[in-house]
């Protein structure tokens, strides 16, 4: 899996990227957790959500914010993150200039930068959000939401309510055209600890039901 390097509104920015075995494939990006709380992109949520597009053939990014790992900058509580992610997606276009589709993943409070990049980009056409952080961060501004995506979570989830996600999915739900996907899996926390296989079936299935596997998929790589 290569490394790359991005050039970010603060510094270099880490990252590692599969390219799509198919001619013009899909991209996704992927979205780590809080920069703060030992979140990085080698997360294992977030690697899990790398592979559920690895292996439909999607061209798939997923990189270290501003101040993790070997990325450059310091933590700018979400708006240089904002950016990062915006500059990542910049790199991946770049290099997938003719993609027909464009996925977003975000882990935990990458969920809640995920979305709101998701509201800046129409190129988006869908997103996968893991423990949306609901009762932490703001996600007022999703009015409207702009795709429909999947949401999914642990009900052991000890950082964040059920109450505050379900209220979340909800809200999203009576939006005009959007459909939202909420699955909860049965004794996960918030990261899916001993968990991560449960969490690939419920976005593989997700993924399978909204793309129709447009493109064949491929051996999941190895990290």
């Amino acid at each position: 899996m290569p490394e790359v390097l991005i050039n970010g509104p603060a510094g270099r920015l880490e990252g590692r990227y599969t390219h799509g075995k198919q001619p013009n494939a899909p991209v996704a990006l992927i979205l780590h957790p809080h920069p703060q709380h030992n979140g990085t992109m080698n997360n294992k949520v977030v690697f899990t959500l790398f592979q559920s597009f690895t292996k439909r053939g999607y061209s798939t990014l997923r990189f270290n914010f501003r101040g993790v790992g070997r990325s450059q900058g310091t933590y700018d509580k979400g708006e240089g993150e904002l950016a990062d992610a915006a500059a990542a997606l910049d790199w991946l276009q770049t290099y997938n200039p003719n993609a027909p589709l464009c996925w977003i993943g975000g882990v935990s409070f990458g969920a809640w930068i995920g979305m709101q990049l998701l509201m800046r980009r129409p190129e988006i056409d869908g997103f996968v959000s893991v423990s949306p952080p609901a009762n932490l961060f703001d996600f007022s501004f999703l009015a409207p939401c702009p795709s429909s995506g999947l949401i999914v979570h642990g009900d052991k989830d000890e950082l964040v309510p059920q109450a505050a996600v379900t209220k979340l999915v909800t809200k999203l739900s009576h939006q005009k055209d959007i459909r939202i996907d909420h699955r909860v899996v049965p004794g996960a926390n918030h990261f899916f600890l001993n968990r991560t296989d449960d969490l690939a079936i419920q976005v593989d299935d997700y993924l399978e039901k909204a793309l129709g596997n447009p493109i064949n998929p491929v051996a999941a790589v190895a990290d």
